[in-house]
């Protein structure tokens, strides 16, 4: 019953919490969302939010994964 109560008709975000901007795409490589769009994620309403999600897997392609880096560098210890 009380889950019922906070329960809410808006989209959800796209974050899975691996916050990085890719330096070409500008892209989030985790939610492959703009710098903008996860600013203003909070203020959106439900149908810009759905017009978002909707374009996010034509995203992924653009951003590709780095080989070197922070990653990288955790995969060798």
């Amino acid at each position: 019953m009380m889950d019922e109560v906070w329960k809410r008709d808006e989209v959800e975000s796209p974050c899975v919490n691996t916050c990085v901007i890719h330096p070409q795409a500008r892209l989030c490589t985790g939610c492959y969302r703009s710098i903008d769009e996860i600013s203003r994620w909070s203020a959106m309403g439900s149908g810009e939010r759905a017009e978002v999600m909707a374009e996010l897997p034509t995203r992924a392609s653009l951003v590709a994964v780095r080989r070197g880096g922070r990653a990288a560098r955790l995969k060798r210890l």
